[in-house]
């Protein structure tokens, strides 16, 4: 069984995701029969203004972001009593947007992680390297992948690990199956049977070869996945995988 998460990143209102949601309902039950469900874990990571009840049963809806606290004095953010409200308890850590453009450190990721962690949280945690790293060479890219884990649990039960390289993220340019494989095989020497999934301009018309590679046990998708349509069809050429599991 594999991951497909979706990450609306800014993107979506209440409404639509609403709609997105219901829809998604609809492609899953009509893709499974009695005696058999469908064959992957789905999540789904609205924007907070569009967070909905997680009550669908057939995935998961997840936050991009929150705060290591009950509540407070932290303007912007929501904290664990506006996502118990939802009934949300997955979440998204490190994204390389958040550090990149809002400078999250490492340190400010692992204080987050350790709080939801400690709660219980599907923790979707993020790394990824720029491509300013990625010319160094595989043992820089290691050294600099090695660095984000600093302070992460991971003997932590509910964790995922999404490697995200920086440089693919939105540029339209996946890496190379032999380099999603390279540092997934090196990954995975770590991480055990911790799921990892591979994110960077994951696509319909490249996700079935991606989901397919060794040590791929899913993906998070970005802009391919906005559309309800695009979705749909990513998860559509992923259901004959179930045959290889």
């Amino acid at each position: 069984m594999k991951i497909i998460a979706s990450n609306f990143k800014t993107n979506h209102t209440r409404k639509s995701t609403l709609q997105f949601c219901e829809n998604l309902e609809k492609f899953i039950a009509k893709n499974q029969t009695q005696n058999q469900s469908f064959p992957h874990q789905i999540m789904i990571f609205p924007p907070q203004s569009a967070l909905l009840e997680n009550r669908f049963k057939s995935f998961q809806v997840g936050a991009q972001n929150a705060y290591h606290t009950k509540n407070g004095s932290y303007t912007g953010e929501i904290g664990l009593e506006q996502l118990e409200e939802f009934g949300i308890q997955t979440l998204l850590i490190g994204h390389s947007e958040r550090r990149e453009i809002l400078k999250e450190s490492q340190e400010f990721c692992a204080e987050k992680f350790r709080f939801f962690s400690q709660l219980g949280f599907r923790i979707c945690y993020c790394i990824g390297e720029s491509q300013e790293i990625k010319q160094q060479g595989i043992e820089a890219v290691l050294e600099f992948l090695e660095s984000e884990f600093e302070g992460i649990n991971l003997n932590s039960p509910d964790l995922i690990v999404a490697y995200e390289p920086i440089w693919a993220i939105g540029s339209g340019v996946s890496a190379s199956l032999e380099e999603i494989t390279q540092i997934h095989t090196r990954l995975k020497q770590k991480l055990g049977k911790i799921p990892l999934l591979y994110g960077g301009s994951v696509k319909p018309q490249n996700v079935r070869e991606i989901l397919s590679l060794n040590g791929v046990d899913g993906v998070l998708i970005g802009s391919a996945s906005w559309e309800i349509s695009s979705f749909c069809q990513i998860l559509d050429n992923s259901i004959d995988l179930r045959s290889k599991e």
